[in-house]
């Protein structure tokens, strides 16, 4: 609050400098239109500079604080090399993951652990995952924006982003808007020998590592944020989002559910299931088959063959089996918006026809959508528009909100 009121003084100050200018006899001798216009240009630049700042500094974030062993903070450290052969891949990530404090245990075998439990310490509404393996500076405005949603929803919820390169302080800085009000919010990198040990998957990363297993030419940070939530949501039970949602409402009415991407017209059955978005408990079966499934089919060429695709072939084996207490939600729950159709929810509206759907949209999301996924990878270049859905959105669902108007597309500088 000392902060607003010190931007309160500063534009008073203003102000009373402004009004004393227009009375002074000096301004007699000068045009009267060009003292007001470079006035309000002065003024209007030094608006957006008050109330942009904290979150422009996100995009200034670049001292040191890189991934904790990738040979630069500005690249992503699993990526492979470009139209390499299986043993070049394999070769590689060989040399690769040495450098990588992901794919070595701590010191201590519980030291994970520990920070898990302690973060979680029973204060906790509702228990949140995300995953973050590129580099901290990727880390935006926008996903800034998903995280900020979250505590709207869920202001006692606790969230731990597993990720390496926000587990340091460039990573706090980013945070620490949030922390500074009070929101449990923590980056600890994740421990995958110990998140793997005794899952199905297990076996699958001793082979990986003891170069017995394919990478994939498709980045290994795609598939290695698929196992990890599947493991953490599998130690820890809880909520897994991805960062590309805007979350709407507090999750505490669901529990072992996961949602639907699309259904069957003719049908109205799920045709494909997304796991963007999981609510489990600890040691769920599904969880288990989903560790066994992406151990025993593992194809790092596909996109989605170890994520969405993964997800809709075991639960088609299992759904309709006892003892999985499993809920399939519809696609409104988390991508009422396909990734074909998305765009329109980030552009102002130009007719009146638009007008109404965006307000129409507004009264349908905030009835039945928990989180709307923006599809990061369809979306990314496009900007948040003024009057956009997805800005009026942003706009009503933040803790720290901020102009949207200033958004840079995700990924931009």
């Amino acid at each position: 609050m000392s902060n607003l009121f010190r931007k309160m003084r500063a534009r008073n100050l203003f102000r009373m400098l402004f009004l004393r200018v227009l009375k002074s006899p000096a301004v007699c001798n000068v045009s009267m239109l060009f003292v007001i216009s470079a006035a309000t240009v002065i003024f209007v630049v030094y608006e957006n500079m008050v109330i942009t700042h904290r979150y422009m500094s996100l995009e200034n974030v670049t001292t040191p604080g890189q991934m904790k062993g990738a040979g630069s903070e500005n690249k992503d450290p699993l990526i492979p090399p470009f139209n390499a052969t299986r043993e070049e891949r394999i070769a590689w990530f060989e040399n690769q993951h040495k450098k990588l404090e992901l794919f070595e245990s701590r010191s201590s075998n519980t030291k994970f652990h520990d920070q898990v439990s302690v973060f979680h310490d029973g204060n906790c509404t509702m228990k949140y995952f995300m995953v973050w393996l590129s580099p901290a500076q990727s880390f935006g405005v926008r996903e800034f924006s998903a995280v900020d949603s979250l505590f709207k929803a869920s202001r006692n919820g606790c969230l731990i982003i597993l990720s390496p390169s926000l587990d340091s302080r460039q990573g706090d800085r980013i945070l620490r808007p949030l922390i500074d009000v009070g929101l449990k919010v923590v980056a600890i990198t994740p421990d995958l020998p110990f998140l793997v040990k005794n899952t199905p998957a297990e076996s699958w990363f001793d082979e990986l590592k003891n170069g017995r297993q394919d990478p994939g030419s498709i980045p290994l940070s795609y598939n290695l944020s698929n196992l990890i939530r599947l493991a953490a949501l599998y130690k820890y039970g809880g909520v897994y989002l991805d960062v590309d949602f805007i979350v709407l409402k507090d999750f505490m009415g669901l529990w072992n559910a996961i949602g639907a991407q699309s259904t069957s017209s003719i049908t109205k059955k799920w045709t494909r299931i997304n796991g963007a978005a999981m609510v489990f408990d600890e040691g769920h079966p599904i969880l288990h088959d989903f560790l066994q499934e992406f151990a025993a089919t593992y194809d790092g060429n596909k996109w989605g063959h170890n994520g969405p695709y993964l997800i809709s072939r075991v639960i088609r084996r299992v759904e309709n089996k006892p003892g999985y207490n499993l809920t399939v939600l519809p696609p409104k729950t988390f991508y009422p918006m396909d990734w074909t159709k998305i765009g329109r929810c980030f552009k102002k509206p130009d007719t009146e026809s638009d007008q109404k759907w965006v307000e129409y949209m507004l009264v349908e999301l905030e009835r039945s959508t928990y989180a709307i996924h923006i599809w990061n990878h369809r979306t990314k270049e496009l900007r948040i528009e003024e009057g956009s859905l997805m800005q009026r959105l942003i706009s009503a669902h933040c803790v720290i909100c901020h102009r949207i108007r200033n958004l840079k597309p995700i990924g931009s500088r």
